[in-house]
């Protein structure tokens, strides 16, 4: 095999180099023009992407989250081309990567590193030979090779494993040889697809930090596909939502938690959210039952209108009867959101001054529970 010292990776034709300043970040790297994809199906076409369009920016973490079936995985491999819209274009840093030929699309390919769910390793190889394997497919002198790997194994934590084989690694340690492996071109754009659904609640929130940290250490952009939403609200900086091959809502991820406008964000968001307890539930009534009878409210903190949290204060104008019930607040982009469920005395519902006193984005009366409830 003929070898060569590993070079500084070439951009793809007309974009910004992989040292771009740091006034380059936060501008439009990928573009998706109109997207669309079909599949034939059993019972005919499948539309996998209808007239998708957004853009990415450059040094972001973006997610990308749906059903099953939603067009994720598609809509990921339109970057790299390894699956091609039937019509409109991906654009990175303006060149159409649809256009590209054979010898563009492989150094395109370099450029855009990839991790994935089930890690992909070869098992007879060692973590440093799987993570080494792209640099020897391109002929990368082994000296040269084997100060990339190094570097990179110090970076995700697996210096200590450079010569164990995958059988002797967990989940979170394959995960970080592939992040390794996907690394080694020195990517401006690393894919992720589902790449922590394979592993449990404590790895994945390892994963989890340590892209954010490659994110913040190399300015790449991360673009991850996902069917889980405590992942975006983990990592995410912004978040697309498809339904149907359709893009149903886009935003920050912190406007989208806290006031979603399409029912399949609704749908996604529901495990994450407070939503009245079966007890309470069972308790209540459309009208208040007797005297002494409290009116259950929900409130809604979309992160817009208090941004920095809640003073207790609003809360406690509701009077000494009040009660809090069930719920809380995360703090996402700087913005606290969530939502309250409390009681009050059913009076204090025809009193306009306490409910502006509450200073929520949005009240919900649920109904009412007895006083001997």
């Amino acid at each position: 095999m003929k070898h060569y010292e590993l070079p500084v990776a070439e951009p793809l034709a007309g974009a910004a180099p992989a040292s771009a300043p740091e006034a380059a970040r936060g501008r439009e790297h990928i573009v998706f023009d109109n997207l669309q994809k079909r599949y034939q199906g059993p019972q005919g076409p499948v539309a996998a992407l209808s007239d998708v369009s957004f853009a990415i920016a450059r040094g972001e973490i973006f997610g990308i989250i749906g059903r099953s079936g939603a067009g994720k995985s598609t809509l990921l491999r339109t970057i790299n081309m390894l699956e091609r819209p039937d019509s409109g274009r991906v654009l990175i840093d303006g060149a159409d990567v649809g256009q590209l030929d054979e010898d563009g699309l492989v150094a395109l390919r370099r450029r855009i590193g990839m991790i994935f769910q089930h890690f992909n390793l070869l098992s007879a190889k060692t973590v440093a030979e799987n993570v080494a394997l792209p640099l020897r497919v391109a002929g990368v002198k082994p000296a040269a090779a084997r100060v990339r790997v190094d570097a990179l194994l110090d970076l995700v934590g697996l210096r200590d494993k450079a010569d164990a084989y995958p059988a002797k690694l967990s989940g979170g340690q394959k995960q970080r040889v592939g992040i390794a492996r996907a690394l080694v071109h020195e990517p401006q754009i690393l894919l992720c697809d589902e790449a922590t659904s394979a592993l449990d609640p404590e790895t994945t929130q390892s994963i989890l930090a340590l892209l954010r940290d490659i994110n913040r250490k190399l300015g790449l952009t991360v673009v991850l596909i996902t069917h889980d939403m405590a992942v975006i609200r983990e990592i995410c900086h912004q978040v697309l939502v498809l339904d149907g091959g359709r893009k149903v809502e886009q935003g920050e991820v912190w406007r989208v938690f806290g006031d979603p406008g399409a029912e399949a964000t609704r749908a996604l968001l529901r495990p994450l959210q407070h939503d009245l307890p079966a007890d309470l539930a069972a308790r209540l009534s459309p009208e208040p039952q007797g005297p002494g009878a409290s009116g259950v409210l929900r409130l809604r903190y979309t992160g817009a209108g208090r941004a920095q949290g809640v003073p207790l204060a609003a809360l406690a104008a509701l009077g000494p009867g009040a009660t809090l019930l069930h719920g809380g607040l995360d703090r996402l982009g700087g913005h606290a959101q969530g939502s309250l469920l409390v009681s009050v005395p059913a009076g204090i519902l025809r009193q306009e001054a306490a409910r502006a006193a509450l200073a929520a984005d949005q009240i919900e009366v649920l109904g009412y529970v007895a006083a001997d409830a």
